[in-house]
C-alpha cells in the first residue's frame, strides 16, 4: 500500500511540475518575441533595383574576366534609377540625381560599342557606383568594390 501511495504521489508531482513548466514557458516565449521587436525587412523598390543591377554587373564582370564576348544591350531596368521609390525619399536630392545621370551615361558608353566592352569601361561603371555610395548609403561599398577588375 505504501508503495502504491508513493507511486501515485510521485506521478502527481511529476505531472504537476510538467504543467507548471509548460505554463511558464509559453508566456516567456511571447515576452521574448515582444522584446526582440523582430520585423520582416521589406526591400524598397530602389534597394531591389540596386540588387538587380549588382547581379547584372556581376554577370558582365564574369564575362569580361573569362574573355567571353558581350553582345548584351544596356538593361532598360537601370533607367528606373530616376523613378524607383527609395527607402528614405529625402535621399533623392540633387546629388543623387546628378550621380544617377553620370552612372547612366557611363553605362551607355559601355554598351554603345559592342567591340569595346573593356575592363576599363566596366571599371568606370563600378567607380560611378562607388562615387555615389561613398557619399550616400555606404553599406554596400565593400561588395561593390569586389566588382572591380584588376
Amino acid at each position: 500500500m505504501r508503495i502504491q501511495f508513493a507511486v501515485v504521489l510521485l506521478l502527481l508531482t511529476v505531472s504537476m511540475s510538467c504543467q507548471h513548466v509548460n505554463k511558464e514557458k509559453k508566456p516567456q516565449t511571447e515576452t521574448k518575441q515582444e522584446r526582440s521587436g523582430f520585423q520582416l525587412y521589406e526591400m524598397s523598390e530602389m534597394a531591389a533595383l540596386m540588387e538587380q543591377m549588382y547581379v547584372d554587373n556581376q554577370r558582365i564582370r564574369d564575362r569580361i574576366v573569362q574573355e567571353i564576348e558581350i553582345d548584351d544591350t544596356m538593361p532598360t531596368l537601370h533607367h528606373r534609377l530616376f523613378s524607383a521609390v527609395m527607402t528614405d525619399p529625402s535621399e533623392r536630392d540633387l546629388f543623387f540625381e546628378t550621380q544617377a545621370r553620370a552612372f547612366i551615361q557611363v553605362e551607355e558608353e559601355f554598351y554603345a560599342d559592342p567591340n569595346q566592352k573593356t575592363k576599363e569601361k566596366f571599371n568606370a561603371i563600378v567607380q560611378a557606383c562607388l562615387s555615389c555610395h561613398q557619399k550616400k548609403c555606404g553599406g554596400p561599398i565593400p561588395r561593390i568594390k569586389k566588382l572591380l577588375i584588376p
